[in-house]
């Protein structure tokens, strides 16, 4: 999911992967759309022994995630696009056009983390 953090040159991706079934988050990262985050992200599905990855068609997934193991294709990837429309929903900071805006990339990841962290996963602070 893509947002910025001060103005649109500095962006800020929320990578994360949901479980099919159960329809939560299993784990996130923050960071550019670049192979060093997506393999952080790869690092924190390991525990979860993911069988096959559902994905759109991005050069790191194919770079990274065996071919045998990965499905392309918007139709395996609806319900990650519908907690990216809750997520606009409920946090302003990733409405396109709104007053409530980031303006520190570490301000920006600890609200949606929280949020995520509440949300998602039931743990409170």
């Amino acid at each position: 999911m893509w947002s910025f953090v001060g103005s649109k040159r500095n962006q800020r991706w929320l990578w994360h992967a949901v479980d099919r079934r159960s329809k939560k988050v299993l784990a996130y990262a923050f960071g550019r759309r670049t192979d060093e985050v997506f393999l952080q992200l790869k690092e924190l599905l390991e525990p979860f022994g993911i069988q096959t990855y559902c994905t759109d068609g991005w050069g790191a997934y194919e770079r990274h995630i065996p071919e045998e193991q990965h499905e392309v294709g918007k139709r395996k990837t609806q319900q990650i696009e519908r907690k990216h429309l809750g997520f606009r929903t409920r946090i302003k900071r990733l409405a396109r056009r709104t007053i409530c805006f980031s303006r520190s990339e570490v301000m920006h990841d600890i609200v949606i983390g929280l949020f995520i962290n509440r949300y998602e996963f039931g743990l409170t602070v």
